[in-house]
């Protein structure tokens, strides 16, 4: 099978700290040097990326003078113009320095919150110079490690003040920008607020503007704790919620691995862009946004290896979106998913204007009904359908 090349059609953007990760763990120091943003640049247009993205520390380091910070604003500028890449989302480094060691917009000191804010405020003003739409909030600090330490009702009332004002920000500014929020159950911190989908929807019902945030999820943060991807990810589009996505590999419950996009659960991979290009009504793409990839390159591997890990990941992206487009496309696919009755499930349960008393009086829908007749009877196949699936997913169909 031909692999498409990746264009800038296809929306696959990076984050600068993905690109630029250098290998360091908690266990290890740096296994390769740093690399300059110009040559990011550079190189993920030449792969056929789209897009970059960053933290305010990934493009200038924390407690860099206004000289320093504007220079290296400048020379991304220059390289942007000069591929044609664009900042589609920007995010704030809330949890490396140490001042963030309880948080930001949550941590116990009120001057801490503070200087959050500020930080944030200019960062949101930076991201409107770029032209981003989307404001990323990972709020990699913002819990605790012991019940007793924080007070969880005022940290998320905390949380929702600080929200509430960026809101206020945007919209007394005109800034054409949406936020999204990224959950994640652990890691730094023992737990983290908001650490799945769910929570994150309910906290954002709670806003004072809510249509302006929505959700960055996460392969690996949702598979952390245990839970299903591309379900989560249909949650997200019911509430019209999915704003940006993260894509990454994770092999199950344990630390944040960010290995490349299809290289953990494959099944769950393909789900997900089957989902994204094929979900929406009639069968048309769900998201249009980017298809962002949040991963760190190995610390096994050199420079090379870092751009080889970055086409990989567009590359696995497309071979999926190819073999999601045979499945729906095979005639015994679409056999197997009405035997299935998986599009039955669209029809209402309830007819047309019918009421509770229309239902008690309909026979058929218990009196007369047979559930006895689905004992040993009446199968969805739905283990076949897996089957074909995973048959496409290998290439064997």
């Amino acid at each position: 099978m031909t692999v498409p090349t990746p264009t800038r059609d296809d929306k696959f953007s990076f984050g600068l700290w993905t690109i630029g990760y250098n290998g360091a763990d908690p266990f290890g120091g740096p296994t390769r040097p740093a690399l300059d943003v110009v040559h990011v640049v550079e190189k993920l247009s030449e792969l056929g990326a789209y897009g970059l993205t960053f933290h305010d520390d990934d493009l200038f380091a924390f407690g860099s003078t206004d000289a320093e910070r504007q220079n290296q604003i400048d020379r991304l500028k220059g390289a942007l113009g000069a591929t044609g890449l664009i900042v589609p989302m920007v995010t704030t480094n809330l949890f490396s320095a140490p001042v963030f060691k309880d948080g930001g917009f949550t941590s116990n000191d009120r001057a801490v919150r503070r200087f959050a804010l500020r930080k944030v405020l200019r960062n949101l003003d930076l991201a409107a110079e770029l032209g981003a739409k989307t404001f990323v909030m990972w709020g990699g600090r913002e819990g605790a490690e012991y019940d007793s330490a924080k007070d969880i009702r005022a940290a998320l009332e905390r949380y929702r003040e600080a929200v509430n004002l960026l809101g206020d920000y945007v919209t007394d500014k005109g800034y054409d920008i949406r936020f999204a929020i990224e959950p994640k159950p652990n890691e730094p911190r023992g737990d983290i607020l908001l650490p799945t989908l769910g929570h994150a929807i309910a906290f954002i019902d709670s806003l004072e503007r809510p249509e302006l945030v929505g959700l960055n999820p996460e392969v690996g943060h949702e598979q952390m704790a245990g839970l299903n991807f591309a379900a989560g990810i249909a949650q997200a589009l019911d509430r019209g919620k999915l704003f940006h996505i993260d894509l990454n590999g994770q092999r199950g419950i344990k630390y944040d691995q960010d290995l490349v996009f299809g290289h953990g659960d494959l099944h769950n991979a393909f789900a997900l862009v089957d989902l994204l290009e094929n979900g929406g009504p009639n069968g048309g793409p769900a998201y249009d946004g980017p298809r962002h990839f949040d991963y760190k390159p190995s610390r096994t591997e050199d420079e090379t290896g870092v751009w080889d890990s970055a086409a990989a990941n567009m590359r696995m992206y497309l071979l999926l979106k190819e073999r999601a487009r045979a499945f729906r496309a095979d005639p015994e696919v679409q056999e197997a998913l009405a035997a299935a009755r998986v599009d039955e499930l669209r029809q209402p349960t309830l007819g047309a204007g019918e009421s509770y008393d229309d239902l008690l009086a309909d026979r058929s829908a218990y009196e007369d009904f047979d559930p006895a007749g689905y004992f040993g009877a009446r199968g969805f196949g739905f283990v076949r359908l897996q089957q074909l699936a995973a048959e496409h997913l290998m290439g064997a169909r």
